[in-house]
């Protein structure tokens, strides 16, 4: 008679980190929002950094952009490519 042999599946003790990715963006190049654009990159970089369940992916960012069309936001659309290909589960945004 043959005989079974039953392999065990490996269970990770460790859960999956979130893969979390970042998006800033000023409409200008003016001082006032070159500021705005450094503080949210740093904000960003901060807040996923000292969450343990997160690992960065990335900071997209675009300066001195229009918010109208997305055409000339290369950052942008470089997350929205890299979300389609599931490198990202979440994504952090200025409202």
């Amino acid at each position: 008679m043959p005989q079974v042999h039953v392999i065990e599946p490996i269970h990770s003790h460790e859960p999956a980190k979130l893969r979390v990715c970042a998006y800033a963006r000023v409409s200008s190049d003016s001082a006032d929002q070159l500021n705005s654009f450094a503080a949210q990159v740093r904000y960003y970089t901060n807040l996923i950094a000292g969450n343990e369940d997160w690992m960065l992916v990335h900071i997209y960012a675009d300066r001195g952009i229009t918010g109208t069309s997305t055409a000339k936001r290369t950052e942008f659309r470089r997350m929205m490519e890299d979300c389609r290909k599931g490198k990202i589960d979440r994504i952090l945004v200025k409202s």
